[in-house]
């Protein structure tokens, strides 16, 4: 309802450009409010006092002229002006009745736009990260990420849904390596666990339940882990020279 009294504010401005009550370049930003009591009436725009100054106009004196260049609507009972120059609309109660016979008309496609009338977007969401356990939070990310995605959908966009699986590169070879070390360790092997490894409880539980399935079968010296290993970086590398001989 809000979007069809803009449109018809926005056809008495283009009217009363036309007869020149308004300069040839106004540009208006057209607000629609509830109004705070229904007495006066059910809608209201503030329009003629944005434009009064423009127009060179008393606010209350363009209002009456909008409101006598606004467009018939079977939506509008009357408009009524009120206070330094808003505009009162007086909606028909049918009218606004009538959306819930669309409602039950569409069913689940009251609201949407088109399918794919809009601009191709992707969604990236959830994409946790695999060198941690999973936590609430993740949670929250895939139902938040997933109702973004929907609404999207829901205005038109085509949508792609991503879930980025980030499993390779040097992180991931020091998640191997620092549940190797524990397993090592879970096998009574003395060494020394880098500081700048995993240090998360969950490395040692992998670790020992890597043990419990496998038993020795992984067994290398400490050395051998690290075999193949990428050149440490500057920053998070594990050193193998913090390992014990």
């Amino acid at each position: 309802m809000k979007e069809h009294i803009a449109d018809l504010i926005q056809s008495a401005l283009t009217n009363l450009i036309s007869e020149g009550t308004l300069p040839a370049d106004t540009s208006a930003s057209i607000h629609i409010e509830n109004t705070r009591d229904k007495a006066h009436g059910d809608l209201a725009s503030n329009v003629a006092l944005t434009l009064a100054k423009a127009a060179r106009c008393n606010p209350r004196q363009l209002a009456e002229k909008i409101c006598a260049a606004l467009p018939q609507s079977d939506q509008v009972v009357r408009t009524e002006i009120a206070g330094p120059g808003f505009i009162n609309f007086f909606i028909n109660q049918s009218s606004i009745y009538s959306v819930v016979e669309k409602i039950l008309t569409e069913g689940s496609e009251f609201g949407r736009a088109p399918a794919n009338s809009g601009p191709r977007v992707q969604v990236e969401f959830v994409s946790a990260n695999p060198t941690g356990p999973l936590h609430v939070g993740h949670g929250r990310g895939a139902a938040y990420g997933a109702s973004v995605a929907d609404l999207l959908e829901a205005a038109g966009l085509e949508v792609e849904r991503e879930y980025y699986v980030n499993d390779a590169g040097r992180q991931m070879n020091i998640l191997a390596a620092s549940v190797w070390l524990r397993y090592l360790e879970d096998l009574d092997m003395d060494l020394v666990f880098p500081t700048n490894a995993y240090q998360g409880h969950y490395i040692r539980d992998i670790a020992h339940a890597l043990q419990q399935e496998h038993g020795n079968r992984f067994l290398r010296t400490h050395a051998q882990v690290f075999d193949n290993l990428p050149a440490d970086e500057p920053m998070g590398a594990i050193r193998t020279s913090t390992l014990m001989p």
